[in-house]
This record gives C-alpha cells, sequence and structure tokens, in this order.
C-alpha cells in the first residue's frame, strides 16, 4: 500500500498525546496529514516522487529518527524530513542535519515555530518536484519533441501536424510572430521528410536587395545584365531534390511575387537572360509574420499568391499562450549552454519561477533563449515587459537570500500573480490559490496586498 499524494504531512510520535496535539496544529493550518506511532515500514509506502514531508521524533522503540532517515534518503535524498528532539538530544540532532534532515524542532516548542519549518519543507519539495519533472520532460522526448520543447495543448497540435504534413509533398506557410521558431519548424519538416538528404536552402526575402533578388532566388545567364560575366545558378535550381526555406515572404516586391507564383504552379524556373524552362523537384516552405490575407486586401501581396501559398498553413502560438512551456524551454536553453560553457547548471527557484511564467515573452523563443543564456552564466535576468499593466521590466535575480526569505518572495510573488488575474470575489481568488479564505486575508495583511487592487469588488463577509 502506498500513501496517498494528497497527504502533506506525515507525523510520527510514539507519543499519543503528543501526536494528537501536533496533529490538531497542523489540521487547523489546513494541511493533510497522517499521524502514525511508528516509523517501520514508512519509506515503503511512499513513492519516491511522493509531494509530501516527514515529521518524526527522534527517540522512538523500534526505528528511531535517524534510522528512518536514512532509510528514506536512501530512496530519495531530496525529501524533507524534519526531526523532533528533546534537550538532551540536540547534539545527537546536529549529526542528524549534517546527514541531510531538513530541520530540528527542540521540545517545547511553539505551534507557529513547527507550522512556519513544515511550510518552508513544502515549498522546498514543491520546487525540487517541480525541477525533476522539467528534466524529465526535457530528458524524455522523441526526435520532434527535441526541436519543439513544450507539453501545452498548443505545442501538442502544432507537432501533430508537422507530423502529418512532413511525409507528403505540400508546400506549407508558416505563421509566426518575430521570434517564436519558424525556421526550426521549417527544418523538422524538412528532416522528417523523404527530402531529408537533399539541400536545406532558407532564404530571407527581407535581407535580399532588390536589385540582386531575382538573380539570387532564379539565377542568370551570362550578359543578362550589366556585370552578368557567367552563369549563375539561383537558390530555387539548386535546392532541386530539397527544400526552400523562404523567411518573410511579405516584404517580396509584387514583382518577384509573379515569377515565385508562376514557380509554385509550373515547377519550372527560368534564368534571367535565358529561355530555357528548368524543371525544378523542390518543395516551398513560406513563412510570414503578418496576415497576409490583410496584406493582399490592401495590394499589399498577391491574392492569387497567398491563396496558393495557403493551402497547408502551419501556425505557431506565441510563448504567452503556451502556459509552462515557457519553464521547461528556459531550463532546456539554460542546461545547453551550461554545457556548452561548461558549466554547472542551475536550479530554477520559486519567486524566478513564477516570474518567467507571468512575462509576456515578446521577443518570443529568441527572446527566453537569450534570457536563459544569462542565467547559465550566473548573470542578472532582466527581462523585457510589454504588459498591459504598464511595468516597465522585470528583474529575475540570481538565487539569493536564505530558504525562508525565498519562499515567502515566492508566496508573494504567487499571490500577487493571481491577483493581477480577473477574479469577481475573495471566494475565486482563494479557490484558485488553493487555500482558505481566512489564510488568504491573513496573507493578504502579511504581505501588503489587496484584493481591490485586483479591480474586483471584495465581498468581507466571505473573510469570515
Amino acid at each position: 500500500m502506498t500513501i496517498d499524494n494528497r497527504i502533506q504531512v506525515v507525523l510520527i510520535d510514539d507519543d499519543p498525546h503528543l501526536r494528537q496535539a501536533l496533529s490538531q496544529t497542523l489540521d487547523l493550518a489546513g494541511l493533510k496529514i497522517l499521524p502514525l506511532a511508528e516509523a517501520k515500514g514508512l519509506a515503503g509506502q511512499l513513492e519516491r516522487d511522493w509531494p509530501g514531508v516527514v515529521v518524526s521524533d527522534i527517540r522512538m522503540p523500534g526505528m528511531d529518527g535517524l534510522e528512518l532517515l536514512t532509510e528514506l534518503h536512501a530512496q530519495d535524498p531530496e525529501l524533507p524530513v524534519l526531526l523532533i528532539t528533546g534537550h538532551g538530544d540536540v547534539p545527537l540532532a546536529v549529526q542528524a542535519m549534517r546527514a541531510g534532515a531538513y530541520d530540528f524542532l527542540e521540545k517545547p516548542f511553539a505551534s507557529d515555530a513547527l507550522l512556519d519549518s513544515v511550510r518552508r519543507a513544502l515549498a522546498l519539495r514543491r520546487l525540487v518536484l517541480d525541477n525533476r519533472s522539467l528534466r524529465l520532460a526535457l530528458s524524455d522526448r522523441n526526435e520532434l519533441s527535441t526541436r519543439l520543447v513544450g507539453q501545452s495543448a498548443p505545442m501538442l497540435r502544432l507537432r501533430e501536424q508537422i507530423g502529418a504534413l512532413a511525409a507528403t509533398k505540400a508546400d506549407v506557410l508558416i505563421l509566426g510572430e518575430t521570434g517564436a521558431g519558424k525556421e526550426v519548424v521549417a527544418r523538422a519538416l524538412h528532416d522528417l521528410s523523404n527530402r531529408r538528404n537533399g539541400p536545406f536552402v532558407a532564404i530571407n526575402a527581407g535581407a535580399l536587395a532588390e536589385s540582386v533578388v531575382e538573380s539570387e532566388l532564379f539565377g542568370h545567364e551570362p550578359g543578362a545584365f550589366t556585370g552578368a560575366q557567367k552563369r549563375r545558378i539561383g537558390k530555387f535550381e539548386f535546392a532541386s531534390g530539397g527544400t526552400v526555406f523562404l523567411d518573410e515572404i511579405e516584404s517580396m516586391s509584387l514583382d518577384v511575387q509573379v515569377k515565385l507564383l508562376r514557380l509554385l504552379q509550373e515547377r519550372v524556373v527560368e534564368r534571367l537572360g535565358g529561355n530555357q524552362l528548368i524543371p525544378l523537384d523542390i518543395r516551398i516552405i513560406a513563412a510570414t509574420k503578418e496576415d497576409l490575407r490583410q496584406a493582399a486586401d490592401q495590394g499589399r501581396f498577391r491574392a492569387d499568391l497567398y491563396y496558393r501559398l495557403n493551402v497547408a498553413p502551419l501556425r505557431i502560438p506565441p510563448l504567452r499562450e503556451r502556459g509552462e512551456d515557457a519553464l521547461m524551454l528556459f531550463q532546456h536553453f539554460a542546461d545547453e549552454a551550461s554545457a556548452r560553457h561548461g558549466l554547472p547548471p542551475h536550479e530554477l527557484q520559486p519567486g524566478q519561477r513564477a516570474l518567467l511564467l507571468r512575462h509576456t515573452w515578446p521577443g518570443n523563443v529568441r527572446e527566453l533563449q537569450n534570457a536563459a543564456e544569462r542565467f547559465a552564466l550566473g548573470l542578472e535576468l532582466a527581462l523585457d515587459n510589454n504588459a498591459p499593466d504598464g511595468t516597465a521590466g522585470t528583474t529575475v535575480e540570481a538565487v539569493s537570500g536564505g530558504l525562508s526569505e525565498q519562499v515567502e518572495n515566492f508566496e508573494k510573488t504567487l499571490i500577487a500573480a493571481e491577483l493581477a488575474r480577473s477574479h469577481s470575489s475573495v471566494r475565486s481568488l482563494a479557490e484558485a490559490l488553493g487555500i482558505p479564505r481566512k489564510t488568504l486575508h491573513d496573507k493578504l495583511r502579511k504581505h501588503g496586498l489587496n484584493f481591490a487592487d485586483s479591480g474586483a469588488s471584495s465581498h468581507t463577509d466571505e473573510l469570515d
């Protein structure tokens, strides 16, 4: 039998009176507890990723607290174990701390001391399991999910669409904001197709000078224009047997769009100054950050080319729509950067995780990758913020302060983040945070936060 993951604290003490008193203290604080009279057999009932903490007396018949600590940490060295000691057991407790105990409380102790230690231990446990989950998700991936990291519904759908389209001959139009990863998607389509052994030619249409764009794309014959002394093979012809990726296609001139339309329809290219039609075996993947339909309506993009390209559209969701994918991506890029620079990997702290989740990522994955690089180097992470609340920016600082301070900051950040959402009442806010309304009221007062700041009306009767 395994202990339910809803249990937050396993309390072990052979003294029934003390066990009952401590159980009542923890229960009144809203914690789910499991009181036990002995420690024997507990390790076998706890899964490695059990999300709670253990509070145990040291002096007990049978298995004592130190033996329990050793047995539990053999299974999971990061499981917080709090030890209760008598006055004469303090040297023993210090020895236990060196062996990995999270904390020890000397009898008699105040209820608040127990609650504070348990809450800090639970916060640490959540952090450890969250980071462990991130690492597991990053390691347990197939080829496509290694390139396109994330477990959100939009990313799962995108990977499914890529997998379905990759093996086809269909041209693809990728839609996505700047920095969203359009070339990564294009390369994935190529590498998963039967063209993988052919060339992948990436062309940024917006970076080509107007005077050379046609020569670069379609090639030219000697004498086609002043300075054309020898034949040039264009990008499309060079890519035969493979894939051409046309980024920022919205920036192409209307004249070039006409030639591209013909190429797409007939799969032939005619070099400048030449008369020969050269057959092409290529796949076109185009990408844009604009609404091409709107651009066509405004006369900036050919409508017939838009409809020709829009057969198989793929939309890359911006990072702000991908929930906790930001954390997984951040850890992925930070680990890569650490390995590249020969540095030990850093773990995200609670406050850092909360700030990363709140950030709107105007630069999408490119911005996040740069932030992860700075994090891996141990530098301050200054994040640009274009959030509607008008804040100029957010700083994710390197790990600083003691555990208690970090937990306090994490708690305040989470409550403030939830306050920024739309809540019609204190009841809905408390439910979103998973805490009783009275506890929420106390925490708002403790951190100097005001429910009224969220723009909703507070119902004072709900605080009772």
